[in-house]
């Protein structure tokens, strides 16, 4: 419904119109640049988007970076440059897409989802981020400050690996590698938080419990609706005959498509989890009543016979035998006791009790 409600602020525009339709997470667009080769390295921040326009031309690999996607105008001027349609431009700012993959001439397009937890709210949290792959640069947008490219960074940084040694193609990789691998890490998260509900469920369900499988639920579902059209997204790109993506490229793509299916069968099966936690609370609900059923029956049952006696000799006749013996109160009462007893004695060996 959030997603809907952000694609209202664009009806009856044409298409192609840029409008950001989420919500401004940073007060200013931050602009990173790593520009690099195998002998060559350069980061900086770059203060306008203008100062990025040069690296278009040059023959090593350009990373621009891109923290926030309040700012159209910025956008636009990065497309006009770069030559990016603006039916891209809309959808890049546009942040509720679903995942996919697009190819253009002289670029491709990227939509994927990223990923976060919040440890202390025990709350998951996704961005939008939109890659354009060209043939010496990419070009990546996201909502915030703040990522899980660190390792891409901390490699080029180093000259460490392949991937000062590979094209932007590689890059493009590598920032897609680091996406899915980081979701492992929230789906470990998720599940520590399903070992601990289903402990709570079998021992102790309470109604705040129920609450907090439902919340997993509606977040399993999010999680599967951003994460599941990313196996089309990785398959696309593998099977895509552009010049933009080289063959040595395509085998690691490959690995990265696996490591979606994992991502996705691990997905089902917390979700096949969750569902079975709200089963599992339900049978030990209905187990916690019949308990209380059980106790409250069994009281009832013994009192039955005590309060028979006591019904007889409380009723009003005046000819009653046992109402002038002088012992006939005691034995009443001995009567009662040894009723108790016999009883409580017949359901332990019943195991009732």
């Amino acid at each position: 419904m959030r997603t809907i409600g952000k694609q209202r602020k664009k009806v009856g525009l044409p298409p192609g119109t840029i409008v950001y339709s989420g919500e401004k997470r940073v007060e200013r667009v931050r602009i990173t640049l790593i520009d690099y080769d195998e002998t060559h390295f350069q980061e900086k921040e770059a203060g306008a988007i203008e100062e990025c326009f040069p690296f278009k031309e040059e023959p090593t690999v350009t990373w621009i970076n891109i923290d926030g996607l309040h700012d159209v105008e910025l956008v636009e001027k990065l497309g006009t440059h770069f030559g990016i349609h603006p039916l891209v431009l809309e959808d890049i700012v546009s942040v509720g897409q679903r995942p996919k993959f697009e190819e253009y001439d002289g670029f491709l397009f990227i939509v994927v989802k990223m990923l976060s937890y919040n440890d202390e709210r025990n709350e998951l949290l996704t961005e939008q981020v939109s890659l354009l792959v060209g043939e010496n640069y990419v070009i990546s947008f996201q909502e915030r400050e703040g990522d899980v490219f660190d390792l891409v960074r901390q490699r080029i940084r180093g000259k460490k690996g392949r991937i000062v040694k590979q094209g932007a193609d590689y890059l493009a990789y590598a920032l897609l590698d680091v996406i899915i691998d980081n979701y492992f890490t929230i789906l470990e998260k998720i599940g520590d938080r399903v070992e601990s509900l289903d402990e709570r469920v079998v021992g102790d369900p309470t109604p705040k419990t129920l609450q907090e499988i439902q919340v997993m639920k509606r977040e399993m579902i999010f999680l599967r609706k951003s994460v599941w059209p990313l196996r089309e997204v990785i398959s696309g790109l593998e099977r895509a005959e552009s010049k933009l993506i080289r063959k040595s490229t395509g085998i690691y793509l490959r690995d990265v498509y696996d490591h979606t299916i994992q991502v996705i069968d691990t997905i089902e099966s917390l979700r096949d989890m969750i569902s079975g936690l709200l089963d599992v609370y339900m049978s030990s609900i209905s187990n916690k009543m019949n308990e209380v059923m059980k106790v409250l029956t069994i009281i009832a049952t013994i009192f039955i016979p005590i309060t028979f006696i006591a019904g007889i000799y409380g009723m009003n006749f005046e000819f009653m035998p046992e109402l002038k013996l002088a012992w006939a109160y005691p034995v009443v009462w001995c009567v009662m006791v040894a009723v108790i007893v016999g009883m409580v004695t017949y359901f332990k060996r019943k195991n009732w009790l």
